[in-house]
């Protein structure tokens, strides 16, 4: 025991002291405190504020990553505004097409009505010889022909023509001609039924596909952090192409009110351009 006591009884003075001094530390760092909290504060914060903030390192990665995406929005603006104006030039070109055969129908219908017209008319009296038959048969064929060489019957129309089914030969000219003039008629109003929904669905492509390149423009230009001004620019472009489409939307839904009663005619607004 004596031994212990003589080795740790010198060190004690020592340990004392270095307890001492970090009390005096710890007291003077609290009197500090009370006395100036602000500057502590300040210092403090200050230190916390740049910990938290990122790196240059960091900095230029996000930059990078910014730039990355600004570009490929870009991209993809650009090639959903080429698509928007193909879709739109479909869209027109459908759309002629549509008027094309509506033209050829009204045509065809103005025909019919001169034709009924002279049919309820007493016909000519003809003298019913083989030859006067004949005559008949090969007018009705050369007339069909024409009429299939025109693209206005098919070819199953054709055959059922020359072959006599469900077709008299011996009829009057003019009754053959009424006849093949309401089987045009027909066919011609199918082809305008079927060139309407081609442009009705090619419409909503080109609308569907002018949204889209809007949308995209408008990402592009946020992720850029392009001025306002530059778009309006391009906005004004849009608006002017936009008001020349509108005129022919405006035409289309004047003519389309003069069509048939069986099917109600929508006027629509035109696709923008890009």
């Amino acid at each position: 025991m004596q031994t212990v006591f003589s080795t740790v009884l010198p060190d004690v003075p020592q340990a004392a002291g270095i307890w001492l001094a970090l009390l005096a530390v710890a007291a003077i760092a609290v009197a500090a405190l009370i006395v100036r909290p602000d500057r502590f504060r300040s210092v403090l914060g200050d230190r916390i504020s740049e910990a938290a903030m990122p790196s240059s390192f960091e900095l230029a990665e996000e930059a990078r990553e910014r730039a990355r995406y600004a570009q490929e929005v870009a991209v993809a603006a650009e090639r959903a505004t080429t698509t928007a104006e193909r879709r739109r030039t479909e869209w027109l070109a459908v759309q002629e097409e549509a008027e094309a055969t509506w033209r050829a129908y009204e045509a065809a219908e103005e025909d019919v009505r001169r034709l009924a017209a002279a049919a309820a008319l007493p016909l000519p009296r003809t003298p019913r010889t083989p030859a006067e038959y004949a005559d008949r048969e090969r007018w009705l064929h050369r007339a069909a022909l024409d009429a299939q060489w025109r693209r206005e019957i098919t070819v199953e129309q054709l055959s059922d023509i020359l072959g006599h089914r469900g077709w008299d030969p011996s009829r009057h000219p003019v009754e053959q001609e009424l006849l093949l003039k309401r089987l045009v008629r027909d066919n011609l109003r199918t082809r305008q039924q079927v060139a309407r929904e081609r442009e009705q669905a090619a419409w909503r492509a080109a609308e569907l596909a002018a949204a889209a390149a809007r949308s995209l423009r408008e990402e592009a230009y946020t992720a850029t952090g392009r001025a306002p001004g530059a778009q309006s620019l391009l906005a004004t472009v849009d608006l002017a192409r936009a008001a020349t489409g509108q005129e022919v939307a405006a035409t289309r839904a004047a003519t389309e009110t003069t069509r048939e009663t069986a099917t109600v005619a929508r006027g629509r607004a035109a696709v923008p351009a890009y």
